[in-house]
This record gives C-alpha cells, sequence and structure tokens, in this order.
C-alpha cells in the first residue's frame, strides 16, 4: 500500500502529518506501507511500487480536487476517498453549494468575482466573507465586518477570481460520514476565527463531542451531512462543516462546506469523532482503505 503525501498545495504541511499519522495507523493495523512525497514522478513512482491500493492523504488542491483521483484512474489503482467527480465539486465552493441548494440544504447567498472587483467595492453588503473558490483549511479567507468603511486589500497571493459569500454569524460545527454513516457532531471552540492556525496547531481550538446543542440541531447536523456527502457523490470519508445561529433556531443551522479528504493529524475532527463512537484510529484508517475503489 501507498500512502500519498504532501504534494504542492498550500496545505502540503498538513498533509506531510495527516500521511505520517495514517502510515503509522495502517502499519498497526497490519498493512505494509510505503510513504510517498506526492511530486511530478508520481506517475513513475507509481508505476514502480505497483500498489495494490492507494491512501490519498494529500489536502488541497492537485491532491484534493480531482486530479491525482483522475491520474489514479488512468494507472488503475484503488484508491481512498471521494472519486474525480466529487472530488473536483467540493472542492470548487460555488459548484458545491449548487449542488446543496439543488438537494435543498441550507446555504449562504454566494457569487464569484474578480479580485479587482472585490478590492475596488463592496461586490455585496457587509458583512461577508471573501476566499479563494477552490482551496480548504480557511486559506486565504478574509471577513469584512459590517462596519467596514472600505472593501478588502487582498493579498497577491489571492486568486484572480474569488468566492464571496455572505457572512453566517454563529457556533462552529462540524459532522463526519464514513461511508453511509454520520459519526457525531463536534463543537469547536476557538478564539475570534477558525482560522489555519486554529485548526492545526495544538491549543488553537478546543473540540466538545457530543457538542452541547438541541437534540434536534445535532440530529439535523448528522442529515445534512449525510445528505451532503451523497449530493456530491462521495465515498469512504467526508466532513461538513456548519455555522449554527442559536438565536434563529433550526433556520440558523447553515452549511459551509463539504471536506472530502478531512484532516487526520493529531488535533483533526474525524479520527475525534470516529474515537468518540467507538472506532479507534487504526481502525478507522483500515475502514477507509476497505472501501477504496476506481470509479470507471
Amino acid at each position: 500500500m501507498v500512502v500519498l503525501m504532501g504534494g504542492p498545495s498550500a496545505e502540503r504541511e498538513v498533509s506531510l502529518s495527516s500521511g505520517r499519522e495514517c502510515a503509522n495507523a495502517l502499519t498497526e493495523a497490519g498493512f505494509k506501507v510505503v510513504t510517498v512525497d506526492a511530486g511530478p514522478d508520481l506517475c513513475a513512482r507509481l508505476s514502480e511500487i505497483k500498489p495494490d491500493v492507494v491512501f490519498n492523504a494529500l489536502h488541497g488542491r492537485w491532491g484534493e480536487d480531482g486530479c491525482v483521483q483522475g491520474l489514479l484512474e488512468w494507472l488503475r489503482i484503488p484508491y481512498t476517498h471521494s472519486g474525480v467527480l466529487a472530488s473536483a465539486l467540493a472542492m470548487d465552493k460555488e459548484k458545491s453549494k449548487a449542488a446543496f441548494r439543488a438537494a435543498n440544504l441550507p446555504v449562504v447567498t454566494s457569487t464569484l468575482a474578480s479580485k479587482a472587483d472585490v478590492c475596488a467595492r463592496h461586490v455585496m453588503p457587509p458583512p461577508y466573507v471573501v476566499k479563494p473558490n477552490n482551496e480548504g483549511s480557511s486559506v486565504g479567507v478574509y471577513i469584512v465586518h459590517e462596519a467596514a468603511n472600505a472593501p478588502p486589500q487582498l493579498s497577491d497571493e489571492m486568486p484572480d477570481v474569488v468566492m464571496v459569500e455572505t457572512y453566517a454569524p454563529g457556533r462552529e460545527l462540524t459532522t463526519s460520514v464514513l461511508g453511509d454513516r454520520a459519526l457525531g457532531v463536534t463543537d469547536i471552540i476557538v478564539e475570534g476565527w477558525y482560522d489555519y492556525h486554529a485548526k492545526y496547531s495544538v491549543g488553537g481550538s478546543r473540540h466538545v463531542i457530543p457538542a452541547d446543542v438541541p437534540e434536534y440541531i445535532s440530529k439535523a447536523c448528522k442529515d445534512y451531512a449525510l445528505r451532503a456527502h451523497q449530493a456530491l457523490g462521495c465515498r469512504g470519508l467526508s466532513r461538513t462543516d456548519f455555522r449554527w445561529d442559536a438565536s434563529r433556531g433550526l433556520d440558523g443551522l447553515i452549511i459551509l462546506e463539504t471536506n472530502t479528504q478531512p484532516g487526520m493529524t493529531p488535533t483533526s475532527l474525524a479520527p475525534e469523532q470516529a474515537a468518540a463512537v467507538g472506532i479507534s484510529f487504526p481502525a478507522l484508517c483500515r475502514a477507509i482503505v476497505e472501501d477504496a475503489s476506481c470509479d470507471r
């Protein structure tokens, strides 16, 4: 078995951490594991190793957006997590929102706009959020508050076209899905914005599982997460993130996005939710491997 990790995306360091954790767990579970840092020679490396299965621990563009999935389809190597179409849909935030709307799942108003327009004027009434349309891990997120007099000045690293969406206030909740089962609901406690640092630094956030929310909100999170998983055509493990404005009850529960390859680091949410329902980390990795396949 090959564990794919690293790669060239903005989430490289997170992927390296995920890959190491998964490789150790899979070795403990009895698999013979080779780790591969995905680079330009990936096709040659996989052709040389000839693995029975690939555990995809890549995050971000190229590894999570359907690109490496397409390569693995071409090589006819079974791989973990979602296939080409589901990966591409989930990574494209505007297209995934369209899929959620078609499935009658709650999302905020959003649009794609040029970086130049976003820097020149408010493209929607504040408060709103600006972020890349195809990155994860809260990379490149700008919050424009209600009292902002001027539009945001985006960094040079931001793409030419970005997503702008209505800001959803409230608590950060998340639910992982494994196959056809929603595992649980976590309340993410953090000071300020749940950004890259809060997600991946020890002590950056506190996870409460099960979340201290009304039962109807917990049930709705599980229902929405499973339906989002199905609407995108995901397989294996996914995680759907929410914002919940408690003052609005069920109407205040909004889907932010679905991650088709959730982090598998020591501070990651999906392994915590699995452990809370009695699934150890090696058993979780084994279950993900057992679901590996090619789409075609």
